[in-house]
């Protein structure tokens, strides 16, 4: 059985010592500020423009890092550089926020269709408002989340993927990052408390009632707006289970942190379908991209490949399990997929992970990073376990 010990040393120093010196070395611009993702193997830049995607998912880590890590100077230097780019450059006039800009802070690309960008800078808002005191960012992050749910609201200015008017639908990406957006706030704002519980109460039903299938034993990525289950379509039958385990270990925190048992119950249920449903016990291991929700072919090209991100939940959320539930079964799957992640993902001689890689276990691209992948997923992944780990001492 595996020395939980040994994980939380090794965990620590694969995060202090590898993954985040990795982006304070290469991904930090000292020109313009922020942070490149673009990057080679060997963290050579190979794309110049940002993800606004990751200047706030990076600020959230190297906020995180600081507050839970240690006061380190280069983390809080990171931190500064990021929500000042942020702030500079990142948002439009209309108040909406562009998802790709230039090394200096020109827009390139701003998707109508989502929000998610958004999403990132509150978490980022939020967690600098946590580690500096400022009082600004905590309006900031507020403030946002507000313009958020009035995005969601307001029909007609989030442009839908799907003709509304033919085959409308809705879609489990949006409250389900809402929910650790909302958990963000709350620790930073715990005096508007009252406000966010209700909000994050909103999202929780909305989750259940649409979207974890009981009558399918699944969480579904989309849905009619009524629930009904859109099986004639390939998107409706889409299986995402990366996406659904994070969304199981946000229900478990928040129940923990609500000491509420049927959310425990929600997020473990959902973790179970989603195990089952994600793990490749034909081919290795390793949670696989997509899968169809009544076993039909899957139409996106890279349906079967092993991404990094999708390891980084079921770790988190198996060990959260454990750490609840104190059964060996979640344990064991803990075990699993660290060592699946051991097998290939971290680059031993570079430093940091590599992203992709096919089913067969072989390696897609030697990218360390783009505008989806960058400081945030690997190092919450260390962050959140060492947190667990700990809290079960």
């Amino acid at each position: 059985m595996i020395c939980l010990d040994e994980v939380r040393k090794r965990y620590y120093d694969e995060l202090v010592n590898d993954v985040l010196p990795f982006w304070l070395k290469y991904g930090m611009d000292p020109v313009n500020g922020g942070i490149y993702t673009g990057l080679d193997r060997d963290g050579s830049l190979i794309e110049s423009d940002k993800s606004v995607w990751f200047q706030g998912r990076a600020l959230w880590t190297f906020c995180t890092a600081y507050e839970q890590i240690g006061k380190r100077q280069e983390y809080l230097d990171a931190a500064t550089s990021l929500v000042h780019f942020l702030e500079d450059y990142c948002f439009d006039n209309d108040g909406r926020m562009f998802f790709r800009v230039t090394a200096d802070g020109r827009p390139v690309i701003k998707r109508l269709r989502y929000f998610f960008s958004e999403t990132f800078a509150i978490i980022g808002f939020a967690s600098y408002a946590r580690i500096t005191g400022n009082e600004e960012y905590k309006k900031k992050a507020l403030d946002l989340f507000d313009f958020v749910e009035k995005l969601r609201a307001s029909k007609g200015i989030l442009i839908p993927k799907f003709n509304p008017e033919v085959e409308p639908s809705i879609s489990f990406g949006g409250p389900m990052i809402l929910l650790n957006v909302l958990s963000e706030l709350r620790a930073a704002c715990p005096e508007d408390s009252g406000k966010i519980n209700k909000s994050m109460a909103g999202l929780l039903e909305e989750v259940e009632k649409y979207f974890v299938r009981d009558d399918l034993k699944v969480v579904l990525e989309q849905c009619a707006p009524d629930g009904r289950f859109m099986k004639e379509h390939y998107e409706g039958r889409l299986l995402n289970p990366g996406h659904a385990i994070e969304g199981a270990w946000f229900i478990m925190n928040e129940g923990l942190a609500a000491s509420n048992q049927h959310l425990i119950d929600l997020g473990l249920k959902m973790l179970e379908w989603m195990w089952t449903v994600g793990w490749d016990e034909e081919c290795g291991g390793g949670i696989i991209q997509y899968r169809d929700a009544i076993g039909l072919p899957v139409s996106e090209y890279h349906q079967d490949m092993k991404f990094w991100w999708p390891q980084c939940e079921a770790a988190i959320a198996t060990l959260m399990a454990y750490s609840i539930t104190k059964e060996n079964k979640w344990l064991h799957r803990f075990e699993m997929v660290d060592k699946y992640i051991e097998s290939r993902f971290p680059d031993r001689e570079y430093g940091e992970w590599f992203g992709y890689f096919h089913r067969d276990g072989s390696l897609a691209t030697r990218i360390k990073g783009n505008l989806y992948k960058g400081p945030f997923h690997v190092p919450r992944m260390y962050m959140k376990c060492i947190e667990i780990l700990d809290s079960m001492e």
